[in-house]
Protein backbone atom coordinates (compact mmCIF):
# COMPACT_ATOMS: atom_id res chain seq x y z
CA UNK A 1 0.00 0.00 0.00
CA UNK A 2 2.49 2.63 0.82
CA UNK A 3 5.85 3.07 2.42
CA UNK A 4 4.52 3.46 6.00
CA UNK A 5 2.58 0.20 5.93
CA UNK A 6 5.15 -2.45 4.33
CA UNK A 7 3.50 -5.56 6.18
CA UNK A 8 0.69 -7.27 4.63
CA UNK A 9 -1.43 -10.33 5.31
CA UNK A 10 -4.33 -11.97 3.82
CA UNK A 11 -7.26 -12.04 6.78
CA UNK A 12 -10.70 -13.01 6.72
CA UNK A 13 -13.42 -10.91 8.07
CA UNK A 14 -15.57 -13.47 9.61
CA UNK A 15 -17.81 -11.07 11.60
CA UNK A 16 -19.40 -7.53 11.03
CA UNK A 17 -21.61 -5.96 13.63
CA UNK A 18 -23.64 -2.51 13.12
CA UNK A 19 -25.70 -1.81 16.23
CA UNK A 20 -28.32 1.23 16.55
CA UNK A 21 -28.74 0.89 20.43
CA UNK A 22 -27.35 -0.85 23.08
CA UNK A 23 -27.93 -4.37 23.41
CA UNK A 24 -26.87 -5.14 26.79
CA UNK A 25 -29.15 -3.31 29.20
CA UNK A 26 -29.03 -3.59 32.55
CA UNK A 27 -26.54 -5.47 34.98
CA UNK A 28 -25.77 -8.99 33.73
CA UNK A 29 -28.09 -11.37 35.36
CA UNK A 30 -31.01 -8.95 35.72
CA UNK A 31 -30.42 -7.25 32.18
CA UNK A 32 -31.58 -8.14 28.21
CA UNK A 33 -28.91 -9.59 26.02
CA UNK A 34 -28.35 -8.64 23.06
CA UNK A 35 -29.83 -9.74 19.63
CA UNK A 36 -28.57 -11.29 16.47
CA UNK A 37 -30.01 -8.77 14.38
CA UNK A 38 -27.52 -6.64 14.14
CA UNK A 39 -24.74 -8.76 12.23
CA UNK A 40 -24.42 -7.61 8.73
CA UNK A 41 -22.53 -8.94 5.49
CA UNK A 42 -21.54 -5.29 4.60
CA UNK A 43 -20.61 -1.72 6.45
CA UNK A 44 -20.08 1.53 5.25
CA UNK A 45 -17.40 3.34 6.83
CA UNK A 46 -17.02 7.13 7.29
CA UNK A 47 -13.97 8.87 8.32
CA UNK A 48 -14.17 11.05 11.33
CA UNK A 49 -17.51 9.65 11.63
CA UNK A 50 -17.53 6.16 12.60
CA UNK A 51 -19.61 2.77 11.08
CA UNK A 52 -22.66 3.92 9.02
CA UNK A 53 -25.86 3.01 11.44
CA UNK A 54 -24.13 2.40 14.53
CA UNK A 55 -24.85 3.69 17.51
CA UNK A 56 -21.31 5.42 18.16
CA UNK A 57 -20.71 7.07 14.65
CA UNK A 58 -20.58 10.69 14.90
CA UNK A 59 -20.04 10.70 18.49
CA UNK A 60 -17.85 13.12 20.07
CA UNK A 61 -16.64 11.16 22.77
CA UNK A 62 -16.16 7.92 20.67
CA UNK A 63 -14.64 9.71 17.64
CA UNK A 64 -11.13 8.01 18.41
CA UNK A 65 -13.34 5.08 19.34
CA UNK A 66 -15.96 4.65 16.74
CA UNK A 67 -14.80 1.02 15.66
CA UNK A 68 -13.61 -1.70 17.25
CA UNK A 69 -12.23 -4.83 15.55
CA UNK A 70 -11.37 -8.11 17.43
CA UNK A 71 -9.25 -11.69 16.82
CA UNK A 72 -11.30 -14.50 16.08
CA UNK A 73 -8.82 -16.39 17.35
CA UNK A 74 -8.82 -14.39 20.93
CA UNK A 75 -12.18 -15.98 21.69
CA UNK A 76 -10.80 -19.27 20.03
CA UNK A 77 -8.43 -19.46 22.79
CA UNK A 78 -10.59 -18.40 25.31
CA UNK A 79 -13.13 -20.88 24.34
CA UNK A 80 -9.82 -23.66 24.37
CA UNK A 81 -9.44 -22.44 28.03
CA UNK A 82 -12.38 -21.84 29.52
CA UNK A 83 -13.50 -25.71 27.69
CA UNK A 84 -16.53 -24.24 26.74
CA UNK A 85 -16.67 -25.58 22.58
CA UNK A 86 -17.04 -22.92 20.32
CA UNK A 87 -17.75 -19.43 21.05
CA UNK A 88 -19.71 -16.59 18.97
CA UNK A 89 -16.84 -13.70 18.93
CA UNK A 90 -19.88 -11.88 18.04
CA UNK A 91 -21.47 -11.86 21.02
CA UNK A 92 -18.33 -9.78 22.20
CA UNK A 93 -20.07 -6.93 20.24
CA UNK A 94 -16.92 -5.96 18.43
CA UNK A 95 -17.99 -4.63 14.89
CA UNK A 96 -14.78 -5.95 13.05
CA UNK A 97 -14.29 -9.62 13.50
CA UNK A 98 -10.92 -10.63 11.89
CA UNK A 99 -9.31 -14.04 11.15
CA UNK A 100 -5.32 -13.94 10.23
CA UNK A 101 -4.03 -11.28 12.43
CA UNK A 102 -2.75 -10.25 15.85
CA UNK A 103 -5.02 -7.67 16.63
CA UNK A 104 -3.61 -6.40 19.68
CA UNK A 105 -0.80 -5.24 17.90
CA UNK A 106 -2.61 -3.07 16.04
CA UNK A 107 -2.70 -0.59 19.32
CA UNK A 108 -1.51 2.64 18.35
CA UNK A 109 -1.18 1.70 15.15
CA UNK A 110 -2.49 2.82 11.38
CA UNK A 111 -3.46 -0.20 9.25
CA UNK A 112 -5.82 -0.62 6.43
CA UNK A 113 -8.47 -3.00 5.70
CA UNK A 114 -9.05 -3.90 1.79
CA UNK A 115 -12.17 -5.87 1.18
CA UNK A 116 -12.25 -5.32 -2.46
CA UNK A 117 -14.27 -2.03 -2.44
CA UNK A 118 -11.30 0.04 -1.53
CA UNK A 119 -9.04 0.41 1.45
CA UNK A 120 -10.48 1.48 4.52
CA UNK A 121 -7.47 3.65 6.71
CA UNK A 122 -8.11 2.84 10.62
CA UNK A 123 -5.93 4.80 13.73
CA UNK A 124 -6.00 1.87 16.13
CA UNK A 125 -6.26 3.10 19.68
CA UNK A 126 -6.72 2.35 23.07
CA UNK A 127 -7.97 -1.89 23.89
CA UNK A 128 -11.83 -2.63 23.77
CA UNK A 129 -11.93 -3.64 27.10
CA UNK A 130 -14.09 -6.86 27.71
CA UNK A 131 -17.42 -5.68 29.82
CA UNK A 132 -18.72 -8.01 32.49
CA UNK A 133 -21.90 -9.43 30.55
CA UNK A 134 -19.28 -11.48 28.91
CA UNK A 135 -19.97 -13.85 31.25
CA UNK A 136 -23.47 -14.55 30.78
CA UNK A 137 -23.49 -14.07 27.13
CA UNK A 138 -20.62 -16.16 26.15
CA UNK A 139 -19.52 -18.52 29.24
CA UNK A 140 -18.56 -17.66 32.95
CA UNK A 141 -14.78 -16.25 33.52
CA UNK A 142 -15.25 -14.73 29.78
CA UNK A 143 -15.03 -11.23 31.12
CA UNK A 144 -11.83 -11.94 32.83
CA UNK A 145 -10.55 -14.58 30.57
CA UNK A 146 -10.67 -11.54 27.06
CA UNK A 147 -8.85 -9.05 29.34
CA UNK A 148 -6.09 -7.57 27.13
CA UNK A 149 -7.41 -9.32 23.99
CA UNK A 150 -10.64 -7.86 23.52
CA UNK A 151 -10.39 -5.87 20.60
CA UNK A 152 -8.94 -2.70 19.75
CA UNK A 153 -10.96 0.72 19.13
CA UNK A 154 -9.99 2.74 16.01
CA UNK A 155 -10.29 6.04 14.66
CA UNK A 156 -11.25 6.05 11.10
CA UNK A 157 -9.37 7.72 8.73
CA UNK A 158 -10.61 7.19 5.17
CA UNK A 159 -14.77 6.47 3.95
CA UNK A 160 -15.23 2.59 2.47
CA UNK A 161 -16.68 -0.53 2.59
CA UNK A 162 -15.86 -3.36 4.57
CA UNK A 163 -17.39 -6.91 3.65
CA UNK A 164 -17.15 -10.15 4.65
CA UNK A 165 -15.00 -12.47 3.58
CA UNK A 166 -10.85 -12.14 2.30
CA UNK A 167 -9.62 -9.01 2.54
CA UNK A 168 -5.77 -7.87 3.16
CA UNK A 169 -4.26 -5.91 6.10
CA UNK A 170 -1.37 -3.76 5.69
CA UNK A 171 0.37 -2.33 9.10
CA UNK A 172 3.47 -1.11 10.00
CA UNK A 173 3.89 -3.71 12.36
CA UNK A 174 4.15 -7.68 11.67
CA UNK A 175 1.14 -9.30 12.64
CA UNK A 176 1.47 -13.02 13.66
CA UNK A 177 -1.58 -14.93 13.64
CA UNK A 178 -0.13 -17.70 15.29
CA UNK A 179 -0.05 -15.24 18.74
CA UNK A 180 -3.93 -13.72 17.90
CA UNK A 181 -5.08 -15.51 20.75
CA UNK A 182 -2.38 -15.07 23.36
CA UNK A 183 -4.25 -13.12 26.08
CA UNK A 184 -0.81 -12.49 28.41
CA UNK A 185 1.51 -10.99 25.53
CA UNK A 186 2.52 -7.76 26.54
CA UNK A 187 2.72 -5.37 22.97
CA UNK A 188 5.29 -2.57 23.39
CA UNK A 189 3.07 0.50 22.19
CA UNK A 190 4.92 2.71 19.45
CA UNK A 191 5.48 6.67 20.37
Amino acid sequence: MSADLPFTCDVEVVGLLVSPVHRYDGRPGGGVPAQDGDRVARVEVRAGHGIVGDRYAGRPAHRDAAVTVLAAESVEALAAELGTGPLDPLLARRNVVLRGAEVEALRGERFALDCGEGVVLLQGGRPAHPCAWLDTVLAPGAHRGLRGRGGVRCAPLTDGVLRLGPAVLTSAVPLDAARAGDARRVLPRRR
